[in-house]
């Protein structure tokens, strides 16, 4: 069974599972809990030595559910959704529940040419808290309006291949640049709005955390749900993961020029991000998550990457957990082999593609359930059969992976990867976005278009290797073997236990 078949069965029996438990026990998973939920800024072992400061301060991280949306929610940087898509997005939140967005699209990967901006208008409705992915909250959203401003004529050409002749208020041929025309009302516009890749499904998944730190100050972060990695399934995929998050207006963290020229900007005036300075920097080091991230179908993990670029080998460490506070874990990946450096992205201007060789991989049980259900499999399939424990490493090279998993070894990935700095000028790690459905980047074709969530240098890592990252050198990578084995040993596992939690 492929991997795109075998991941789409284990959310099959997820979800039934969840229908029958949801029916059979009348609990109210369908009600909207008003609790807060609360963790610390140490999320990890990977977070505990690094040595930047912003990670030592203590940090308080609250999300409310429901969530308070109320206010203007702001990109902190040049956003990259697959396709390859360059955006900026400024939302609007009333308490009367309509909402406006604007969303600003470029033709470079820095946000520094306009293309085209969109302005939508709207309403929001809370539902539930999701059943599918924990501390998020369901929505519905109704659009009532979308009007389009192109900002060049260039950007009016590349329009006319994309779009019908006639969008409601816009016929291509008769567009001025700068002037704001009707693309969709709730009476027409749909098929315009489905030729541009666009929707709003993002809405669909929300949720608000809140950063208390010890001097005070608070930062106010929106996540806002996933954009499917495939072109033809965006526009009606109800999401169970993340974007990037936007941030408060009045509560972003500082400095934030990307945040004010965003707050500042209209669909007539878009706007246009400052240069980055090319980051320079050393491939050797350890790289870790700065947060507990989500994945699409119910994944919470941290990444803890080291790289050695005079043996062009790596090693990640994926820990994996039931929660989004990444307090319960599940089971912990550790993977390695060897990487080759390719070209500069002709797609993504600053990145550069990489070619990944995964030649070892082994598993740690975290938790009854999860050795459990290893302890199931076939001699010779995973590991030693019936010899799973819970804080003991297993390696599966001696299997060449592990059948229950749909883990074969050696494996391949083309991957594509970043630099930049943050607003501290400490090094960042863009490492390639895995597809929605499971299935891995294992041919060119596959090579992912956007980002995961960057990780940040661990400071006290030794930097005597001599490999310099420029425009056209990029970073190390993340295997997308993590991801499967997560996905299959997660939501398995889920079935078996006999007790779920709603934040």
């Amino acid at each position: 069974m492929s991997n795109g078949r075998f991941s789409h069965l284990l959310r099959g029996v997820w979800l039934l599972w969840q229908a029958v438990f949801v029916a059979g026990t009348g609990s109210k998973l369908w009600e909207v809990p008003t609790a807060s939920f609360t963790s610390s800024s140490n999320l990890s072992e990977s977070l505990q030595d690094c040595e930047y400061r912003h990670l030592q301060d203590r940090v308080s991280i609250t999300a409310d559910i429901p969530p308070r949306l109320d206010g203007t929610w702001v990109s902190t940087r040049c956003e990259v959704r697959p396709g390859p898509e360059f955006i900026t997005r400024s939302y609007n939140f009333h308490p009367s529940r309509h909402f406006t967005a604007l969303q600003h699209y470029y033709t470079d990967s820095s946000c520094e040419a306009p293309a085209y901006s969109l302005m939508i208008r709207g309403k929001l409705r809370l539902r539930q808290a999701s059943w599918i992915t924990r501390g998020g909250t369901e929505a519905e959203h109704h659009l009532s309006k979308v009007g389009i401003v192109v900002h060049s004529l260039a950007a009016k050409q590349r329009l006319s291949s994309r779009l019908p002749s006639s969008c409601v208020g816009l016929t291509l041929s008769r567009v001025m640049p700068g002037k704001l025309y009707e693309l969709y009302n709730t009476r027409a516009g749909r098929g315009c709005l489905s030729a541009l890749g666009f929707s709003m499904m993002e809405v669909g998944l929300i949720r608000v955390e809140t950063q208390h730190h010890s001097h005070g100050g608070k930062i106010q972060e929106l996540f806002l749900g996933d954009i499917h990695t495939d072109w033809t399934q965006r526009t009606e995929y109800r999401p169970t993961g993340y974007q990037q998050p936007l941030q408060n207006a009045m509560h972003h963290l500082h400095p934030c020029p990307v945040c004010a020229l965003v707050y500042r900007s209209s669909e007539h005036h878009p706007p246009v991000l400052p240069r980055s300075p090319a980051a320079s920097l050393s491939l050797a080091g350890r790289w870790v998550s700065q947060r507990c991230e989500t994945r699409p179908n119910v994944l919470f993990l941290t990444r803890d990457f080291t790289l050695n670029p005079d043996q062009h080998a790596w090693e990640g460490i994926y820990r994996h957990y039931s929660d989004p506070a990444c307090s319960q874990p599940t089971f912990t990946l550790r993977a390695s082999g060897h990487y080759a450096q390719g070209n500069p992205s002709a797609k993504v201007s600053g990145a550069t593609e990489f070619v990944f060789k995964v030649t070892e991989v082994r598993i740690t049980a975290m938790e009854g359930q999860t050795a459990k259900l290893l302890n199931g499999t076939r001699p010779g399939r995973c590991g030693l059969a019936g010899c799973w424990e819970i804080g003991v490493e297993q390696d599966l090279t001696p299997t060449d992976g592990c059948n229950l998993l749909g883990l074969k070894l050696p494996h391949k990935e083309y991957e594509l990867f970043k630099p930049e700095l943050d607003h501290r000028k400490h090094p960042l790690l863009f490492t390639g976005e895995r597809p929605t459905d499971g299935t891995s980047p294992d041919r060119p074709q596959r090579r992912p278009t956007s980002f995961q969530a960057p990780m940040v240098l661990c400071s006290g890592f030794p930097r005597h290797y001599g490999s310099v990252f420029n425009n056209k050198q990029v970073q190390l990578a993340t295997s997308g073997t993590g991801r499967l084995v997560q996905l299959v040993l997660l939501v398995l596992g889920s079935v078996l236990c006999s007790r779920f939690c709603v934040y």
